[in-house]
Order: structure tokens, then sequence, then C-alpha cells
């Protein structure tokens, strides 16, 4: 069976595959099912990708295994293509300021690049 491919996943740099590569195998495989869900299905749960709001359009890749949760922020470039950046451990219930502006200034620093 081949799945039909609606967007494309770029990992910008290292970020996320630093991230990812310290993760437990349970919490990667739910990882790479969550990231195969974003670029096969035409609207994606808001459960697993939600748009951050009071962002440039940043998005947050949401993955729980147990009790633990993690996120992973990400952006388009154009209208398929999503940039995946980078990751970490939800430990309060609000996402920390200090993840959310990393994300910023590597999406700025991504089309910054890419110009």
């Amino acid at each position: 069976m081949t799945a039909n491919f609606n967007r494309k996943i770029y990992y910008y740099k290292d970020y996320y595959l630093d991230f990812f590569n310290q993760l437990k195998p349970d919490v990667k495989k739910k990882f790479n099912w969550t990231l195969q869900l974003i670029v096969t299905l035409n609207r994606v749960p808001e459960k697993f990708f939600k748009h951050i709001t009071g962002t440039t359009g940043l998005y947050e890749v949401r993955v729980e295994v147990g009790s633990d949760i993690f996120r992973v922020f990400s952006f388009f470039d154009k209208e398929n293509l999503v940039i995946i950046v980078n990751g970490f451990q939800k430990k309060a219930q609000k996402t920390p300021k200090s993840e959310i502006d990393l994300a910023e200034r590597l999406k700025k620093q991504y089309f910054d690049e890419k110009s």
C-alpha cells in the first residue's frame, strides 16, 4: 500500500534530529507515526498538529506517550513543505516562551538563508 503525500517534511539543520535521537524508542515511534499523519492527511487533527496563537505561523507537532508530553515546532514554506525545528519535553501547562522564541529565531534564520 502506498500513501498519498499532501505535504513534505524538511528537518532544518540538526535541531530536530538531535532532539529525536535522545528520545526513548516508544517516543520515537510515536513521533514517526505523527509525522506520517502530517504528510498524508488532508486535515491533521489539532491533537497532533496545532497552530500556536500569538506567533508568526508557528505550529507544534504534539506527541504524548503515557504521562510524558513532547512538542516540536514547525512552520510552512510554501503551502505543502513543513519545516521542522526545535523540540522539547513539556513539563508545564504553558509552553515555555524561550522555546517559542527559539523557534521564531530559527524560522527567521531559515528564510534569511533561503533568500
